[in-house]
């Protein structure tokens, strides 16, 4: 994420940072390596305050596909992914680079390589583009990883909101989605409770908890 204090949320896109990002996936990849996680999150940052994001738009997106190339070439030495996450700028915030999953596309197709996909959270597609299911499909040859939490309250999948997270679940899995799906909101109260959604959709496919087959037993 680069310097938090400072104001930055990742440096990927971020020019006059290529060394401090090049410094920081080194750390990434360090740990990485070390907890046997096969996919790094790289962020791309917030448009520099005091600047146009239609000024500097240009240049961002040279200076984040030249870090993705070089992001791609040191993951194929380590067997790892680099996921790159559109994250909304109407709730969430305004300056961060890349917003849609649209933009997302269209940067890895300049960037060109295989080890590079789309992390792509359900919550922050919603608020910037919905279409959730054309989305899903179009994308799908795209994506690394999923993100969920219901809109707008970033809560729990069946807190009220405008997802229907069984469907979802379901296209997931007709698309042949077999990656993990993160937990990325923020519970309304204790965790373990918060995950009744997760005990009633195992019980809905037929799991015991745990996500184990009751046939196997």
């Amino acid at each position: 994420p680069g310097d938090q204090e400072a104001g930055e949320l990742g440096l990927a896109a971020v020019p006059g940072r290529q060394a401090a990002f090049r410094q920081a996936l080194e750390a990434a990849v360090h740990y990485a390596r070390a907890v046997g996680c096969p996919r790094i999150h790289v962020m791309a940052g917030r448009v520099p305050l005091g600047t146009d994001r239609a000024a500097v738009a240009g240049e961002m997106e040279t200076t984040f596909i030249e870090n993705l190339r070089y992001t791609a070439d040191l993951l194929s030495q380590e067997d790892m992914i680099g996921l790159v996450e559109p994250i909304n700028n109407r709730i969430t915030d305004p300056r961060y680079y890349l917003n849609t999953p649209h933009h997302a596309a269209a940067i890895l197709e300049k960037v060109g390589r295989p080890n590079l996909k789309l992390q792509l959270d359900l919550f922050h597609c919603q608020i910037m583009d919905g279409n959730l299911s054309r989305n899903l499909e179009t994308y799908f040859p795209l994506i690394g990883h999923i993100q969920i939490a219901q809109v707008p309250g970033r809560h729990e999948p069946d807190s009220p909101g405008e997802l229907n997270f069984p469907y979802l679940f379901e296209l997931l899995e007709s698309l042949g989605y077999t990656g993990y799906v993160g937990c990325e909101y923020a519970p309304k109260g204790d965790t373990l409770e918060g995950l009744g959604w997760l005990r009633s959709y195992w019980e809905s496919r037929g799991l015991q908890h745990g996500g184990t087959n009751k046939a196997t037993k």
